[in-house]
């Protein structure tokens, strides 16, 4: 029902239009004749129709209101219907086997080239989920991620050469290495947010490269890092073939722990302090929430994962230069963010699949491909700007005792 008060306002709103038209619309000078005519009607006409208009304007909004609240309550619902439905051991676990099933046997029905791009594909899924802490959870926009990356491939190289230190030494070296690293960088920035916060990370990102790329004593400069051994197998030497497919199983295995370990973060204490400070920094330090102790767990969680990646990199590729490491793979990670959903673990993995696996299909369409591809991308911001799987807020409903009971 339209009440009083807005009748009111209507009536309002007609008489303001009816003072603002009246010069133009009521009064006309007949310059020859010197004359001047009073067309009362016309005001008349401006008042009852700005009053009608005002009236069924006001209806038609509180009815979008009212459905778009209702379109929300029904996605709330259907997500969480999605959501039981996932958590049901009915459908968990034959979707979960038949996931890993197809994992398990994908080096015996694919080429050796699909098991590599396939590879590098998990490696961008857990790039993407350690940038979801830092970005999608924490909102921090970092933009030199790939910093830490980089600090990982270059503690295997430079350990491997100097010292001979193998791949699963290594391995947990170069994460705390890169914890480290962050922990450098969370503390310079932690009175910057938004377009600051994103400049000083890009401007971190490059000096880090620079420095690899003009350190020739150190990091041998340009010329990179060559022969670095892939890892072994309880001792025993493995053939290309089978080093492919074997860093392809411990990708699964990562994989498999990073969405562990970062469910349960964001289901902590800590991933409901980061939520905090996505939302408002200033309200989520007046209820007692450190936020310096909340950012730096933040940058070092989400570059020990990217430290990880790195010494995996340098195993898989046996290569490692400054020029693998630009702006464009930063980029590209937090694409992969974007596209499948700030704060979406699910999200983030398909995103990740999709980024790095279409452009290699779309090799068939020659120069085109990118083109398509940069098409595709547009078209996903455009129609679906959220994500693919954009992660719904929680929310909580009371629920009187009576119906608890029943």
């Amino acid at each position: 029902m339209f009440s009083l008060k807005e009748t009111k306002r209507s009536a309002l709103i007609s008489l303001w239009f009816m003072f603002l038209t009246f010069p133009v619309l009521v009064i006309k000078v007949d310059a020859i004749e010197q004359t001047v005519y009073w067309r009362w009607e016309n005001m008349l006409y401006i008042g009852l129709g700005s009053f009608i208009l005002s009236i069924f304007g006001k209806i038609f909004f509180e009815r979008q209101k009212s459905r778009r609240e209702r379109q929300i309550a029904e996605k709330i619902e259907k997500h969480s219907l999605i959501q039981r439905a996932l958590r049901d051991p009915k459908y968990l676990y034959p979707l979960g086997a038949a996931f890993f099933l197809f994992a398990v046997t994908y080096p015996y029905l694919f080429s050796t080239y699909q098991i590599n791009v396939m590879t590098t594909a998990l490696m961008y899924v857990v790039l993407g989920l350690g940038l979801n802490i830092v970005v999608g959870v924490a909102g921090l926009l970092d933009l030199g991620y790939v910093a830490f990356y980089l600090v990982g491939a270059y503690s295997y190289g430079l350990l491997n050469m100097h010292f001979g230190l193998g791949f699963w030494t290594v391995l947990p070296i170069g994460a705390l290495l890169a914890a480290l690293l962050g922990i450098l960088l969370g503390f310079p920035v932690l009175r910057l947010r938004g377009d600051y916060l994103a400049i000083v990370t890009l401007a971190f990102g490059e000096i880090i490269r620079l420095i690899m790329e003009n350190w020739n004593d150190f990091s041998q400069g340009p010329s990179g890092i060559s022969n670095i051994p892939r890892p072994g197998l309880l001792g025993f030497d493995l053939t290309l073939d089978q080093a492919i497919t074997y860093l392809y199983y411990l990708m699964i295995v990562m994989v498999l722990v990073t969405i562990f370990v970062v469910n349960r973060l964001q289901n902590s204490r800590l991933g409901r302090a980061w939520v905090a400070l996505r939302e408002d920094e200033i309200a989520c330090q007046a209820m007692g929430i450190d936020k310096t102790k909340t950012k730096l767990t933040a940058f070092a969680l989400g570059a020990t994962w990217a430290g990880m990646v790195g010494v995996i990199f340098a195993a898989k590729t046996t290569f490692i230069n400054p020029a693998s490491f630009t702006f464009l793979e930063s980029a590209i990670i937090l694409a992969i963010v974007v596209l499948g959903g700030m704060g979406s673990i699910l999200g983030v993995i398909l995103g990740a699949v999709i980024l790095i696996l279409l452009p290699e299909y779309l090799r068939a369409l020659s120069d085109y491909r990118m083109l398509a591809f940069g098409a595709i991308m547009v078209s996903m911001m455009v129609f679906r700007p959220q994500g693919l799987i954009s992660n719904v807020r929680r929310h909580y409903h009371y629920r009187p005792k009576k119906e608890q009971q029943k």
